[in-house]
């Protein structure tokens, strides 16, 4: 497979993995964590390092990232490493001080979405300030920020509402890769980590994740295109209404719908708005699982017609406004 960019992996195996012979490895990843070839990078470093990487961790949704939303996971024995695998979203979400005792590095590989509200920055963040209390460097294998490295919109979060959803002061699409997060939050949070991040080769910020030749690998259940991270930061404020966002749908995030919707007036509605970058299709689905499962629900699907204008804040807020202007009875938070 032949690609415009090398990811912090493929870097790393060439450049910088020589340094760690010799030492305890952890390695903080998911299915995403795959080298140019989609080679698993827990394969890759047992063949490279083989007794050396001593143990996984992995963040909400699993190793496999096959695990739905909000679902705690527990720690296991991976069967085909033979690795324990310690869950950041279980009983514990940051890597405890009794495992972090018999390792001598830290490793994170994961790919992310770039937007606030998905918890892979908040474990990234908890891992440092993990990593620091016992003065264990932490290295940021970088990957893409997939809606590109220049769009930067939504407000900052308030302070007393954050959450392992939300942990980060920064805005909803902050606009860099979990590598430059690290080093930011590192400074601006002063977590006191000894953070190394390895950067991409060929990355421009202005890149879509197809424009980087890269095969997108779905971080979790629900993200399974890069069209779907793309309506991502807009599309999931419908998650704290009473509408379903898509999830148990082959559609999740690109249509939102509820019983009492009139999807046709909807639709009209809103294609009248003229939204830059967008249209609405009328849309009817049932959804298997998640809110509203097993209920018909009515609405649109949202189609972006040219990502370069698209806003999809603007575009999810519009809607939840032109929602509750035609149903107040029914729309609730």
């Amino acid at each position: 497979m032949t690609s415009n960019v090398r990811t912090g992996i493929d870097v790393f195996l060439n450049n910088i993995a020589h340094r760690m012979h010799g030492k305890r490895i952890g390695l903080i990843t998911n299915q995403t964590g795959v080298t140019a070839d989609l080679e698993g990078n827990i394969a890759v470093f047992r063949r490279l390092f083989g007794e050396g990487l001593c143990a996984l961790f992995s963040p909400e949704h699993g190793l496999y990232a096959h695990v739905q939303d909000r679902e705690r996971i527990g720690n296991f024995i991976d069967p085909e490493s033979g690795l324990p695998v310690y869950s950041l979203y279980g009983l514990e979400e940051s890597p405890s001080d009794s495992v972090l005792q018999d390792l001598d590095i830290l490793l994170f590989d994961i790919q992310c979405v770039g937007v606030r509200f998905y918890t892979y920055l908040t474990s990234m963040s908890y891992t440092l300030k993990a990593a620091a209390v016992q003065n264990m460097p932490v290295m940021i294998l970088d990957r893409p920020n997939p809606i590109t490295g220049t769009r930067i919109a939504g407000p900052m979060i308030d302070k007393c509402l954050t959450s392992f959803e939300g942990a980060c002061e920064t805005p909803v699409m902050h606009g860099m890769t979990l590598g430059e997060l690290a080093l930011f939050l590192n400074e601006t949070s002063e977590l006191n980590a000894c953070v190394e991040v390895v950067p991409m080769e060929g990355w421009i910020r202005s890149m879509w994740y197809e424009d980087t030749g890269l095969a997108w690998v779905s971080p979790s259940p629900n993200m399974p295109t890069v069209d779907t991270a793309v309506l991502y930061p807009g599309m999931c404020l419908f998650e704290a209404t009473n509408l379903s966002e898509g999830r148990g749908t082959t559609r999740p995030f690109e249509q939102v719908g509820a019983p009492w919707i009139e999807a046709n007036r909807l639709t009209t509605a809103l294609n009248a708005r003229a939204l830059p970058g967008v249209r609405f299709r009328a849309a009817h689905f049932l959804p298997t699982f998640w809110k509203l499962q097993g209920t018909t629900c009515h609405g649109v699907q949202v189609y972006v017609t040219d990502r370069e204008a698209f806003e999809p804040i603007m575009t999810g807020l519009t809607m939840i406004k032109q929602i509750l202007e035609f149903w107040p009875e029914d729309f609730q938070w």
